[in-house]
């Protein structure tokens, strides 16, 4: 297809002129002089090779050329002043796609009021939302597979990306009911330490993994995994089931489960941080957006 060398002023004055049949109305409505229009209009009918209009004493009418032209022209018009708005949109981010990956035990802490926030704030935006433990969402963050990551315990050496703390809740130990220290408020760790475990595998979050091992190691045992699993849902499952105990984030407590009793630990002081992240010096207002949404919604 050959490329139409049709400049948008002229098409905006044929479609004026087309509408008003007038060549006053339609300078008057185009904010110019009558002879810049009508040198616009001449260009434009040199470019096509046939009068468009036909000018008599009786006024100002459409040829057939013209009345062709006319719903092309139209729509030539309202596509540029379409794209136009979409880019605009996308370029202050009041629209487009944003993929947000997170582990599953947020969809219990601050998922709900962050995603419920930003989609008050930006209603057009799609947000595409993948559950994944925190290894996963680093390689799909450089992968670039999705933009922002909401993970626990982020690391320390990824220099290619940027971390922010949204959040810092403490540890609760995970006991079957029927566990001799479910009938306690306060556990400590070194309490744990003849019961077998179920925990998640290293792979999906060494951060934490670490984390939990550590609080067992400075209570003077490595604990004895019984089983893993990838979620704490199923964590949690497994302990009812009576296969082992566990250390997880205090937000678990929000699943219900009637064979499983939760209580804090001694030491108080352990604590898991929950993170957005995001790659370094990334330009997109769909991440600013979502950035500062993180601020300020309510947990």
């Amino acid at each position: 297809m050959d490329r139409p060398e049709l400049p948008l002023p002229q098409l905006h004055a044929f479609v004026v002129l087309a509408e008003e049949l007038h060549f006053g109305h339609a300078a008057a409505r185009l904010g110019i002089a009558q002879p810049p229009l009508s040198q616009q209009i001449r260009r434009l009918e040199d470019k096509v090779g046939h009068a468009l209009f036909s000018r008599d004493p009786g006024g100002v009418a459409l040829t057939p050329a013209g009345r062709e032209l006319l719903p092309a022209a139209r729509r030539a018009l309202s596509a540029v002043a379409d794209g136009l708005a979409a880019s605009r949109a996308v370029g202050s981010g009041r629209t487009g796609r944003l993929r947000i990956g997170f582990a599953a035990s947020l969809a219990l802490t601050v998922l709900p009021g962050l995603l419920r926030t930003h989609r008050e704030r930006f209603p057009q935006v799609r947000l595409d939302i993948h559950e994944m433990t925190t290894a996963p969402q680093l390689a799909a963050l450089h992968d670039r597979t999705i933009d922002i990551g909401l993970l626990r315990e982020p690391p320390a050496d990824e220099p290619q990306l940027d971390f922010r703390t949204v959040l810092s809740e403490p540890f609760v130990a995970v006991l079957p009911s029927a566990h001799p220290l479910a009938a306690r408020r306060t556990v400590r760790v070194g309490q744990l330490a003849d019961s077998p475990f179920v925990l998640l595998p290293r792979a999906v979050g060494p951060q934490l993994y670490d984390q939990i091992t550590g609080l067992c190691a400075s209570a003077g045992f490595t604990p004895r995994v019984a089983q893993h699993a990838v979620e704490w849902q199923t964590v949690c499952a497994l302990v009812e089931t009576g296969l082992g105990v566990s250390l997880a984030p205090a937000s678990i407590r929000r699943i219900r489960l009637k064979g499983v009793a939760f209580r804090r630990i001694e030491p108080a002081t352990a604590r898991t941080r929950v993170a957005v992240a995001w790659r370094k010096g990334d330009q997109n207002p769909l991440v600013a957006h979502l950035l500062d949404t993180v601020g300020s919604a309510p947990p």
